[in-house]
């Protein structure tokens, strides 16, 4: 054999050699592929997956959480099992580091979100049942604030009010985190409608007497049940104090037919100016106590101390005790009510004996001034 004849077996022994060890590499790269880690992370990442995401815009993502470190070795490796076309959107935790084919197998199998249990006690007011949903991961604040104050939102729900006040149920809920606030906001306003109803039906004969003798509809009945449900915090207690304000609307001696009732001012000048736009000037100087200027403020619709009646809408979100408290009065006489101090009340049926409760309980035996 030739010097040049052996030259050439040389350099095609070794060119095959080197080709054959690449493509062993390759071969070896490819094969490992599937359960190597190689991405940066480290612990519990999260990743949104949005609908309508293809293979490329998932792989990116992945890889922008540093799930893996390359997007088209994973799409390749998606495409080569044939199931690019099917990963599924969603919001993901994922423990990292992560191999290739557990990837794929979470994006094919979907986001297995836990149900998170969220319980909206009552009395709470929409602000602070928002408050609670974001706590727990539900929705974002700002989105659950945008659709409970929506107008349209409302009236979609067919809903009186511009806001979801009053109607909100409070209750445990097993709800899927970061779900659409419209979806969890549905979800509490469909339990309201459920118990309800389920009132209604119990409580025939109170549903006729406030229809036909003050002309409730079922928004007036959230309304007040939302004012019993402040008023106390003593199941027992409801009862009276809802047949106390129907007794001031309904006897025709009682007049002005004036609630007077303290929460409703602080509704006024706390939570109703996040869906009216605006504030009446004396709640504009609100402090966190009722004053005199606050007392007598006919600016402020919820002020039941200077305008008659209910007031415009729900102060919070009544519970079930509330609401049947309104659908099934206790049937006493008394008009008034006072606190003595240890979250009972004082009831009355006269102004003079309200008035030496209130001397009793509120002002340590000192008389009122005339």
């Amino acid at each position: 054999m030739t010097r040049p004849m052996r030259r050439a077996l040389f350099v095609f022994i070794l060119t095959t050699a080197v080709g054959g060890g690449i493509l062993v590499g390759v071969i070896g790269k490819v094969v490992r592929y599937p359960e190597t880690a190689s991405g940066s992370a480290r612990g519990a990442v999260e990743v949104e997956i949005p609908k309508g995401a293809g293979a490329r815009q998932v792989s990116e993502l992945l890889a922008a959480a540093g799930l893996l470190e390359s997007p088209s070795y994973f799409r390749l490796y998606a495409g080569q099992r044939g199931v690019a076309s099917r990963f599924k959107a969603g919001h993901y935790r994922i423990e990292a580091p992560v191999t290739p084919r557990k990837l794929v197998e979470l994006m094919i199998r979907g986001a297995a979100d836990e149900l998170v249990a969220v319980t909206v006690p009552e009395g709470k007011n929409v602000l602070e049942v928002i408050d609670i949903l974001d706590a727990a991961g539900v929705a974002p604040k700002a989105e659950l604030l945008a659709q409970a104050m929506d107008p349209g939102f409302a009236r979609s729900l067919e809903l009186p009010g511009s806001s979801l006040e009053g109607y909100l149920f409070p209750d445990t809920y097993h709800l899927r985190p970061h779900m659409p606030a419209s979806r969890a906001l549905v979800a509490l306003v469909r339990r309201h409608r459920q118990v309800f109803e389920e009132l209604r039906a119990a409580n025939p004969t109170g549903m006729a007497m406030l229809r036909n003798k003050l002309g409730f509809d079922d928004a007036r009945i959230v309304t007040l049940a939302s004012i019993v449900e402040k008023e106390t915090g003593q199941p027992e207690e409801r009862p009276r104090i809802a047949q106390a304000f129907i007794n001031r609307l309904l006897k025709p001696n009682f007049r002005p037919k004036l609630l007077q009732t303290d929460p409703t001012i602080i509704y006024g000048c706390t939570v109703a100016p996040t869906f009216l736009g605006k504030a009446s000037p004396a709640c504009a100087q609100w402090d966190g106590r009722i004053r005199r200027i606050q007392l007598e403020d006919q600016a402020n619709p919820y002020n039941t101390y200077t305008h008659e009646g209910l007031p415009p809408g729900p102060i919070a979100n009544p519970g079930r005790a509330a609401l049947a408290a309104v659908m099934r009065p206790d049937g006493t006489p008394y008009l008034y009510f006072v606190s003595r101090n240890d979250g009972t009340h004082q009831f009355s049926a006269t102004l003079a004996e309200h008035e030496a409760a209130v001397v009793k309980y509120q002002r340590g035996g000192k008389a009122l001034s005339k």
